[in-house]
């Protein structure tokens, strides 16, 4: 009888590990590997991520605009649709609060859009929110505190810095950008924003590298970016900013891959991502930098493709989920 409650026990704590820790990866640390293409192959979309996924969002192919709502699973490698963005668009920005996504901005294939949708995922809903003061494209927007600053954007190349508070509702104006550009690509480590990229005039490429500091209300230089480029996406992983793909010209795709350390104001090379393309994006779950979609070439042939890098650091949420003590007690008291 004892042997037989021991062989039971031993079985149910098998089944719960192989149940809830993720399935082992032959992807090695500070490498790329290829992942399930998206749904919708497109450009100048949008990525946020919430629970653990990624939400891709609207976008373009040809010129077509595109409303639609695809999300990642990335333990279980797997896409599926969800509702529909109500405003098509591309070249807008996302970000998550309180577990809601903000689609911001964006254009219409020749008109600026100054439209604001939440997307929330456990109702799979979106609703209509106040309109950004600015409208503009190719901006880019990133939380501190709970608030959505939205800056730059639009091919007159602005320095326009928003913020959007949703517990209210409101929008309000910020100190201006000191490079006027779009396209660019911001990130947030320790509750400053980092403006990286971008470009003037769609030509132009820039290097630049500007820290915003929300308490303040003021900007500082940072070190400039290795690859001049536009287009390309940010991700933060351990404070620490991944850099990935973009264009050079507007033509060109780019594999390019940098990180970014704000605590030493320094770049590093890391391997190029397999893809080369621009008008990605990308997002962070669980130490993995996820590239998603983009355009190849000056006629910008849309991608579904998705690789992710593995920069090896892992949360202290999933390193737990690992540990046979945690996975016994879940199994145990639900």
């Amino acid at each position: 009888m004892i042997l037989r409650r021991l062989t039971l026990k031993t079985v149910l704590i098998l089944i719960a590990i192989f149940w809830i820790t993720p399935p082992l990866s032959l992807t090695k640390v500070g490498e790329w590997s290829q992942k399930a293409d998206m749904l919708t192959a497109r450009f100048g979309l949008s990525t946020s991520a919430v629970g653990g996924k990624i939400y891709a969002v609207g976008g373009r192919v040809g010129n077509t605009l595109l409303s639609k709502t695809e999300e990642y699973n990335p333990v279980k490698d797997r896409w599926a649709r969800k509702a529909n963005m109500p405003t098509p668009r591309e070249g807008f920005s996302t970000s998550t609060v309180a577990e809601s996504i903000y689609a911001i901005g964006g254009g219409n294939l020749g008109g600026m859009l100054a439209v604001v949708e939440a997307y929330n995922p456990a109702t799979n809903s979106w609703a209509r929110k106040e309109n950004m003061p600015t409208p503009r494209w190719g901006l880019s927007t990133s939380v501190v505190n709970g608030k959505i600053y939205a800056i730059g954007g639009d091919e007159a190349a602005l320095m326009t810095v928003e913020v959007y508070d949703p517990a209210t509702n409101s929008w309000a104006r910020k100190e201006n950008m000191p490079t006027p550009r779009w396209g660019l690509s911001t990130s947030v480590v320790n509750d400053k924003i980092y403006a990286i990229g971008g470009t003037p005039n769609g030509f132009e490429s820039l290097r630049t590298v500007e820290i915003y500091d929300p308490v303040t209300n003021s900007w500082a230089q940072g070190e400039d970016m290795p690859t001049p480029r536009w287009g390309l996406s940010t991700s933060v992983v351990n404070d620490k900013i991944y850099a990935v793909g973009g264009t050079p010209n507007g033509r060109d795709g780019l594999r390019n891959v940098e990180v970014y350390d704000p605590v030493i104001d320094a770049w590093a090379k890391l391997p190029d991502m397999p893809t080369l393309r621009g008008n990605l994006s990308t997002s962070a779950v669980n130490g993995k930098v996820y590239a998603i979609g983009g355009s190849q070439g000056l006629l910008r042939r849309a991608l579904s493709t998705v690789e992710a890098y593995d920069t090896g650091f892992l949360p202290q949420s999933v390193q737990s989920m690992g540990k046979l003590t945690t996975t016994w007690s879940a199994l145990k008291y639900h």
